[in-house]
């Protein structure tokens, strides 16, 4: 018998300070980074929402959240489009503001290692791993989600 493959396509997103690492199937798309339209009394790390598809769907910065930087550079940024998984009908997309294009990798458990770590992790993280020589992050969309719900209610 084969034995089964359990790699996963994973996409590799730089933000400022750093990098995220999500399954390829989250991302919806990955377009060129337009101004957002700012929210009164929402959180600096909700930067406003964007027209996409007929959407209006609020952009976050995911180093402004975990605290890795304090400004994003908007100079070469895109944004990558996520599909929500939380099932929350006001919220079936969020994105999140990238330097640069997103990379495809392929993600095998024989090469993906938990980073060990000492004190709590940041905001809106999962786990931090390393990916080959590649340092990376793995968000906690489900937490990101919930305040991204929270924020908007409150906004």
């Amino acid at each position: 018998m084969e034995k089964q493959s359990s790699d996963i396509r994973g996409v590799m997103i730089s933000v400022t300070n750093g990098r995220l690492l999500l399954p390829n199937a989250t991302v919806a798309e990955v377009i060129t980074y337009s101004d957002p339209e700012p929210l009164a009394g929402a959180p600096d790390w909700l930067l406003g929402r964007i027209r996409w598809r007929g959407w209006r769907i609020p952009m976050v910065s995911f180093s402004r959240l975990a605290g890795y930087a304090d400004a994003e550079g908007e100079r070469g940024a895109k944004v990558a489009v996520l599909k929500a998984l939380s099932g929350h009908p006001r919220l079936p997309y969020f994105c999140l503001i990238t330097q640069g294009f997103p990379r495809l990798t392929t993600v095998s458990r024989d090469e993906l290692v938990e980073r060990a770590r000492e004190g709590a992790l940041p905001a809106g993280a999962l786990m931090e791993v390393l990916l080959r020589e590649d340092e990376a992050v793995i968000p906690d969309l489900e937490q990101i989600e919930g305040r991204l719900v929270e924020a908007l209610e409150a906004a």
